[in-house]
Order: structure tokens, then C-alpha cells, then sequence
């Protein structure tokens, strides 16, 4: 699968593990991001990821932050973008499933390394399935996006 991936600096050394066994595994994976832990926004992160995947350079993408929590309420401020918050392997695989989600976010400083990569392996593998109700959940939630409040 081609992918992307990217961190700020409390998901850094995560991402690097992550990155390297995607890889292993015959992933072709892009990383946009942060190269080290000296601290950077995880919003500029996101943006560079989430342009990745919606312009098609890429099938995913995965997020890393210290809770995983800005880095998604980051990537869904971006148009056609649907992120997922995941610390169990249900909603890792159940955000595709039924919501068609097309960026995982993860906390590094919330999950080990151990059960990051099975999140990871339960999201690349899950298919959206595109029967009636969630495909019409999905264009409610693009509609969404249409709204002028």
C-alpha cells in the first residue's frame, strides 16, 4: 500500500519504528515529518500529510502525536479528510469499516509500541463497506464539510 506518515516531536521516535516496519513489510511509505525531536506544531504536520493523501500520493496516512488527539482534530479541519483517534484495535479498523477513514491518529505517549503496530495492521487491512447506511453517513459527513454556519 503507498502511504504516508508523519509526526511532530512527542510521536517522533514512534514514528520512526512504525516507519521502518512498514517498510520491512513492502509498504512504500512517504514520511513528511519531523525529522528529530526538537519540538514542532503538529498542525504543519498534518497539513503536509493530509495534502499527501488527497491528492492522491497516497492511499492513507497515519499521524503520530503525544495523545493523538491535535493531530486529528488538526487533519480533520482539512476538506475530505476523514481521521480516526484509535488506542484499540475495534475503532482502528471499524473507522474504515463504517466510516471510511483515510488518516489514523495514534499517541505515542498513550500506547506502546506493541500495540502501535497492531492498530496500524487493523487499519491498513480494514475496507470500507460501502453498503447503504455507510455510504449515506459518509455523504452526510461531506456534506458537512459543504456548510457555511
Amino acid at each position: 500500500m503507498n502511504l504516508v506518515i508523519g509526526a511532530d516531536h512527542a510521536g517522533f521516535a514512534a514514528k520512526q519504528a512504525v516507519f521502518d516496519r512498514l517498510c520491512a513489510a513492502g509498504h512504500h511509505v512517504s514520511d513528511v515529518g519531523t525529522m528529530s525531536d526538537d519540538p514542532v506544531d503538529f498542525p504543519d504536520i498534518a497539513v503536509q500529510l493530509c495534502e499527501r493523501v488527497l491528492f492522491e500520493q497516497a492511499e492513507r496516512g497515519i499521524l503520530i502525536c503525544g495523545t493523538g488527539i491535535g493531530a486529528c482534530i488538526a487533519a480533520n479541519k482539512v476538506k475530505g479528510i476523514r481521521a480516526a483517534l484509535a488506542h484499540d484495535i475495534y475503532s482502528a479498523h471499524q473507522c474504515v469499516e463504517h466510516d471510511n477513514a483515510n488518516v489514523l491518529c495514534l499517541g505515542a505517549q498513550v500506547i506502546g509500541a506493541a500495540l502501535m503496530v497492531e492498530l496500524i495492521d487493523a487499519f491498513l487491512l480494514a475496507k470500507w463497506d460501502q453498503a447503504e447506511p455507510f455510504r449515506r453517513r459518509v455523504a452526510k459527513l461531506d456534506a458537512l464539510e459543504q456548510r457555511t454556519w
